[in-house]
């Protein structure tokens, strides 16, 4: 017996990563870890609406309409990574002293900034300023384009010094910051290394024959479906780890009850 089914690998990968989005939206919220990482929250929600909206209305409506639509969710998910940056590195390294936070603040934003300004191609001024909806269009995606570069450049960093000096504050291993930025920071070098590899090819290739245009744009479809892979990973390690409760939790908590007890049969005392 045969079985055949007729999905494409986008159409499994899609359907895959939003219902880990879903699921990993009912972890955040139903163990109450919404109420710490907000910000995050905002990103896993923001993501889910672009996978819904890229999935419900590609191909149903005027190209013009669809990418202003996408646009403007790609910036706004682009303002919102750098500050699930802010969050996770506010909770990875609590206690810090004021001097050591603002150097490594300036260290590593100096870093990623320098690595954006580098990393071309820049429009030219007066191409970006145009006074047009495409040259506002053009604006938006180079803004997106940028921020998440930015973005991903600082979850790297973030990620190498929580994973070397979080144990010291409130990042060590299995606290939720640690994995909530393991996971992004993958994510991250994943998006870069797509970033690299498909710079290369389109400065490196030359194409002559209709056969040369078709491996080119399978190797890029292979390519964009790793990196989807890799996002996939992450939406799973991050259900994991944040349904789990960090180490010191359950005594806590167990600690807390006991207050509550207490404090309930001193006044039943009379005390």
């Amino acid at each position: 017996m045969h079985f055949h089914f007729d999905f494409s690998a986008n159409e499994v990968l899609w359907t895959l990563t939003f219902a880990g989005l879903l699921v990993l939206l009912v972890v955040l919220l139903g163990r109450d870890r919404a109420r710490r990482f907000p910000w995050f929250t905002s990103s896993i929600v923001i993501m889910t609406l672009l996978e819904l909206a890229s999935h419900l209305l590609l191909g149903r409506m005027s190209p013009l309409v669809s990418n202003q639509i996408f646009l403007v969710m790609s910036d706004v998910a682009s303002l919102v990574a750098l500050l699930v940056v802010v969050e996770i590195a506010r909770q990875a390294f609590t206690g810090a002293q004021r001097n050591a936070w603002i150097a490594a603040t300036l260290i590593t934003l100096a870093i990623a900034a320098a690595v954006v300004v580098e990393w071309g191609p820049w429009p030219s001024r007066k191409t970006l300023f145009a006074a047009s909806t495409l040259a506002a269009m053009r604006f938006m995606q180079l803004f997106a384009q940028k921020a998440d570069l930015l973005a991903d450049l600082l979850f790297v960093q973030l990620g190498v010094l929580v994973v070397l000096f979080g144990r010291r504050f409130h990042g060590g291993w299995r606290s939720h910051p640690q994995q909530i930025v393991i996971g992004l920071s993958t994510v991250s070098l994943s998006q870069l290394a797509v970033r690299v590899v498909w710079q290369q090819i389109a400065l490196h290739t030359t194409i002559h024959t209709q056969a040369e245009y078709q491996k080119v744009m399978t190797l890029q479809r292979n390519i964009y479906h790793a990196n989807n892979a890799i996002y996939l990973a992450a939406l799973a390690w991050w259900i994991i780890w944040l349904w789990l409760d960090e180490p010191g939790a359950e005594k806590t908590v167990h600690s807390e009850e006991q207050m509550v007890n207490s404090d309930q049969s001193a006044r039943a005392n009379g005390f």
